[in-house]
């Protein structure tokens, strides 16, 4: 799991082109949106495309995002549950 949490933080970082900020720089446990690494609706499509593109996830249902997106950790389980590729 350790692995598909920094393989997330990696996705992340590219994705969203953060540039200033490395893997360690994120908290697995913290919240992506609002306060912890400050997302917003936009970084949650990139997000949602990410997923889909390197995993095979697809979200349909918005809401359920908002679980999943929470933090590196509840997006490593998601992956690590549904992925199909």
């Amino acid at each position: 799991m350790e692995e598909l949490v920094l393989e997330l933080k990696e996705k992340i970082i590219e994705v969203l082109n953060l540039e200033d900020v490395r893997p360690d720089d994120i908290d697995s446990d913290a919240p992506l949106f609002g306060t912890g690494l400050g997302l917003d609706s936009i970084d949650a499509l990139e997000l949602i495309v990410m997923m889909e593109r390197v995993y095979g996830i697809k979200i349909k249902d918005p809401s359920v995002g908002k679980d999943i997106f929470k933090s590196v950790n509840t997006m490593a389980e998601f992956v690590s549950k549904n992925r199909t590729k």
